[in-house]
């Protein structure tokens, strides 16, 4: 599906669809750009910045991203915008745009689809990811609830458990990139797998 001229947001994180984004916009460019969103629809692309920073342009970026909608916004006394939004579609950049007066692509909306076993997938993750969650609080880290609960929906689920997960942005981007729920969930576990290995040295005093 193919769409209009996108505002694009790079960060040096990944967003992940159903999952909420706080910004707070301070420069200029990028305050004019959520002042055109909030004038329309309120949508704009966010996609991981590969190299470079999110301050001051020149960043090279990946091409697979996700629309995310602004929920909330507040223009603060100093200037800046505190802005919620809310991940939706992922998305492929087909052509990056002139940075001005923001960064701007064109891009086609991705499917999701969910080939396979769902419900094995998803409990695999699940149960990894609880495991990941109770080391990491047996090592000292502030983790409330070790309890892992995701969707029933596969597509959600999987990005509900990626957004939960202790991993890297480029880890992250690996997941977003994957088109298939299933396929997500299993590079999710083999991830988790790893950083469960970690974990468990560290533990060992190794």
């Amino acid at each position: 599906m193919e769409t209009d001229v996108t505002p694009m947001f790079p960060l040096g994180s990944v967003l992940f669809p159903t999952r909420v984004l706080p910004l707070h916009v301070f420069e200029p460019r990028y305050r004019t750009l959520a002042e055109h969103c909030l004038a329309g629809d309120g949508t704009f692309g966010v996609v991981l910045i590969e190299r470079g920073s999110e301050v001051g342009g020149g960043d090279v970026r990946f091409s697979v991203g996700t629309l995310a909608h602004i929920v909330q916004a507040e223009r603060v006394a100093d200037g800046r915008l505190a802005v919620i939004a809310v991940g939706a579609s992922r998305f492929r950049v087909r052509e990056w745009l002139p940075d001005d007066p923001y960064p701007r692509a064109r891009i086609d909306l991705l499917e999701d689809t969910a080939d396979g076993d769902a419900a094995g997938a998803t409990e695999e993750v699940r149960a990894r990811l609880r495991e990941v969650l109770v080391l990491h609080a047996r090592l000292g880290a502030p983790i409330e609830d070790v309890d892992v609960v995701l969707d029933p929906d596969p597509v959600r689920a999987s990005f509900e458990a990626a957004a939960a997960s202790p991993i890297g942005p480029l880890d992250a981007q690996v997941l977003l990139e994957a088109d298939d729920a299933v396929m997500r969930l299993g590079l999710l576990a083999a991830q988790l797998a790893d950083e469960i290995r970690v974990l468990e040295f560290r533990l060992s005093d190794g």
